[in-house]
This record gives structure tokens, sequence and C-alpha cells, in this order.
């Protein structure tokens, strides 16, 4: 999931007008998300593939597994996470809510509708492991 390519979140005032681009917004979710204890990656599948390859290369897609559709003043997230074993998973998605909430509001300024968390997997330490163990049978 990727954020739209249309730019929004506009608003006037006195001294002129902000816009602020569905990526940025994206990206902010992204950031906040990335920081919550118990999240251990973002995106589903193909999209952690592509995200390895980008951070191979230095080029780290903050957005990677974040969709965002922002209004003229409400915006509604949805993001997809890989979860840390073993952590709670529900208290894991609510924290994600709390710090999209928190980035949203302080940081785009924008009201928040709806922020919906998917957790497409959890990773479990031993599958960093390289198998270098000696077998148990023989």
């Amino acid at each position: 999931m990727t954020a739209k390519a249309r730019t929004a979140g506009t608003v006037s005032g006195e001294q002129g007008r902000t816009v602020i681009d569905d990526a940025v917004v994206a990206k902010i979710a992204g950031i906040a998300t990335r920081e919550v204890e118990g999240v251990y990656a973002l995106g589903g599948g193909a999209a952690r593939v592509v995200g390895a390859i980008r951070d191979a290369l230095n080029s780290t897609d903050l957005s990677q597994g974040v969709s965002v559709e922002v209004g003229e003043r409400q915006v509604a997230v949805d993001i997809t996470i890989v979860a840390a074993y073993p952590v709670s998973l529900q208290k894991v998605a609510a924290d994600v809510r709390v710090a999209v909430y928190r980035a949203m509001e302080e940081l785009v300024g924008m009201e928040v509708a709806e922020v919906n968390v998917t957790v497409n997997d959890v990773h479990i330490p031993s599958d960093d492991e390289d198998g270098s163990e000696e077998a148990r049978v023989r």
C-alpha cells in the first residue's frame, strides 16, 4: 500500500496557504509506527522484500505499509505491521493507534477519522538465525 499521489491537506489563512502532500502524511504515520515498541516491520510480504532491497541501497521507504486518505480537515490511516514475538498484538495495535493519532494531530494538524491496523505477521527471533545449529537427529 502506498500514499496516493494527489495533494491534500490544504489550509488557508490570512498570510497564505499550506499544502501537505499525502506522501508526507504517510511518511509521518510510518515514522510514528516504527517508534512503537513491539513493531518489528511495516508492510506485507512483497512490500518487505522491496523494503529490504531499498534498505540495502540506503533508500528506506518510511511510508512502506502505510496508506492514507486525506481530506480537507481529516485523515484516515491504514497500517500493516509485523509484530515482534512475544508481544500482545492488541496492545501493539492500540499503541500504534495512539502514536499515529498523536503524530497526525500534533505534526500534521489534522483530525483523525480512523487508524486501522492489520497485523500481517509475527517475527520470531529464531527466524534470523542462520541455521548453523547442530541437527538433533542423524
